[in-house]
């Protein structure tokens, strides 16, 4: 790990860069099926309802598990992603772009998801980007997400499907905190895996997992 606090480097832009170098690769190991967590929430929701995924990426396999009951709009860094994206899970709408300059209408969105994608973000940006879901949801809407486990300042790597990557995170704790001062009830925590397929040579990583109602 390299510390990630060079003023001359955008590192959204590095993050842009190496997805979309890496979109094949990345595709193919998430390629599988849903993940099983998903239940959890679309058990809660009705046939048609509207769910924002954030840092969707190819669309596999979470846009494409959700796209089967619900109206699923994907939003994604990577240009090549999104053109994945597209062309797996035609019947959704897929947004090219950074969700900090993204625009919806308040209290439009049933959902908002988010896997494996928030800590590509600066973490001085996190807070906002919460207070943005809050405002997007309907109350009674729910947030189902991964974090971070502990709090660490930027890093980047050079090992990610073959690119160098960036990453900046508070900590689980932190992030509960702050979900809860914006409004959300936390309804359910966990964790989950790397998000890739079993047959990835990758070694075994845990993610906090965060299950969360708009309650005001």
């Amino acid at each position: 790990m390299k510390p990630a606090d060079d003023p001359n480097i955008d590192y959204k832009a590095l993050v842009q860069r190496g997805y979309d170098r890496c979109a094949a690769k990345y595709e193919e190991a998430r390629h599988g099926e849903g993940q099983p967590e998903l239940s959890l929430l679309m058990d809660r929701l009705g046939e048609g309802e509207r769910v924002l995924d954030i840092g969707c990426g190819a669309g596999v396999p979470v846009a494409r598990a959700l796209e089967q009951r619900f109206q699923v709009t994907g939003v994604d860094l990577s240009s090549e992603m999104i053109k994945r994206a597209r062309a797996n899970v035609p019947e959704a709408t897929f947004i090219y772009g950074d969700i900090m300059d993204s625009q919806f209408p308040a209290v439009y969105f049933d959902a908002v998801v988010s896997f494996y994608a928030i800590f590509h973000l600066p973490r001085e940006e996190h807070s906002k980007l919460f207070r943005r879901i809050h405002r997007w949801l309907k109350v009674g809407g729910y947030f189902f997400g991964t974090v971070a486990q502990t709090n660490e300042p930027a890093y980047t790597e050079h090992d990610f499907f073959g690119e160098t990557m960036y990453w900046s995170n508070f900590g689980l704790e932190d992030y509960q905190k702050l979900l809860t001062e914006i409004g959300f009830q936390l309804l359910e925590s966990g964790a989950l895996g790397h998000g890739f397929d079993a047959d990835e040579d990758i070694s075994e990583e845990h993610h906090p997992l965060i299950f969360a109602q708009r309650i005001g």
